[in-house]
C-alpha cells in the first residue's frame, strides 16, 4: 500500500508517460457542445475538439467534475493509499478546487488534503509531479510541503493567437476584442495569484516568441530548469519553440504538451507558452 496517493485535474496537461510513471490520478474536466458533454482527455480527442471548436458557431462551455466523480475517485485510491493529496486548477479561473474540497470534507475513509495550486496547465502539472515525486519515499506531511513549495516556484506565460475566444467566452469586453483584432496584437498571459492577466502585448506572433524566451531567461537566471511547451492546435510552431528552448537553457526535463479541450474552449487554437520552474543555485 501507498502512504500518499496524488490527484490532480485534466487541467495540469500531464504527459501520459508522467501520469503512469508517478501515479498520478487525473479526474477529468468537461466540455459541453450543446447537449454533449465531454470527460476532458476521455472522450473527445484533442483533435476533434479544435476542429469543432475551428467550425462550430456555438462557443462549447465547460465544467467541474462533481462531488460524486471525486468521492469515487477518492474511494478507490483508498484501497491502495493511506491518504491522498489533491492538486487542482486555481480557484481563481475554476470552481474544481472547490468541489474537491466539498468531496474532502465528506470523505472519511482516509485523510484527504486539498491543494489550490494558484495556477494552471504545466504549472499546476509541475506542483502536481513534484508532489508525486516526493510520494515515492515520504509521508502526508513531506508531500504536502514540496506541493506548496512549488505553488511560488512554477511559472506560465503564453501567447494568445486571438482574442476572440476569450471574447465569446465572456472574458473579455467587445472593446479589447475589437482593438486586439484591429492593431493584430499577440497578447502574453500569466497567472499571478491564481488569476490570469495580460503581461505584454507583442504586435506580432514572431515577436511574442522572442519575448516570451527572453521572460523564461530573465526568470530561470541560467539555473537548471523543468520546463513544459504548450500549445492548443499548433504543433509545429510548439516543436520549434522546443528546439529554441533546449538550445538556450540548461533543461533538466523539457516536454511538450497540448492544451485540453476544457482550457482550449477559453484559449482558442494557435495559442503557444511555456510553464516553467528552476532549481535552486
Amino acid at each position: 500500500m501507498r502512504r500518499v496517493a496524488v490527484v490532480t485535474d485534466s487541467a495540469a496537461n500531464l504527459p501520459p508517460e508522467l501520469v503512469e510513471k508517478y501515479q498520478i490520478a487525473v479526474i477529468p474536466l468537461l466540455v459541453v457542445f450543446g447537449r454533449e458533454a465531454f470527460r476532458d482527455g476521455v472522450d473527445i480527442t484533442t483533435r476533434e475538439f479544435y476542429r469543432r471548436l475551428r467550425t462550430e458557431d456555438q462557443l462549447p462551455t465547460t465544467t467541474t467534475p462533481s462531488v460524486g466523480d471525486f468521492l469515487s475517485l477518492y474511494s478507490k485510491l483508498s484501497q491502495k493509499a493511506e491518504s491522498i493529496v489533491s492538486i487542482h486548477l486555481s480557484r481563481g479561473l475554476s470552481a474544481t478546487v472547490e468541489t474537491a474540497e466539498e468531496a474532502a470534507q465528506m470523505f472519511d475513509e482516509v485523510p484527504v488534503h486539498v491543494i489550490d495550486s494558484r495556477t494552471a496547465v504545466m504549472a499546476q502539472g509541475f506542483i502536481a509531479l513534484e508532489a508525486a515525486r516526493a510520494a515515492q519515499g515520504g509521508g502526508l506531511e513531506a508531500v504536502v510541503a514540496r506541493a506548496e513549495e512549488m505553488i511560488s516556484r512554477v511559472d506560465l506565460i503564453a501567447m494568445l493567437d486571438t482574442l476572440e475566444y476569450l471574447y465569446r467566452g465572456g472574458r473579455i469586453g467587445r472593446a479589447a476584442r475589437l482593438m486586439g483584432s484591429v492593431l493584430n496584437f499577440k497578447p502574453l498571459l500569466f497567472v499571478k495569484d491564481g488569476v490570469a492577466d495580460a503581461l505584454e502585448r507583442p504586435r506580432t506572433r514572431a515577436k511574442a516568441m522572442q519575448r516570451m524566451l527572453e521572460i523564461v531567461a530573465e526568470r530561470v537566471e541560467g539555473l537548471p530548469a523543468h520546463i513544459a511547451v504548450m500549445h492548443a492546435d499548433a504543433l509545429e510552431e510548439a516543436k520549434r519553440l522546443h528546439r529554441e528552448v533546449a538550445a538556450r537553457f540548461h533543461c533538466v526535463e523539457l516536454y511538450i504538451t497540448e492544451f485540453t479541450p476544457v482550457l482550449g474552449t477559453h484559449a482558442g487554437p494557435g495559442l503557444v507558452g511555456l510553464s516553467f520552474w528552476a532549481e535552486d543555485a
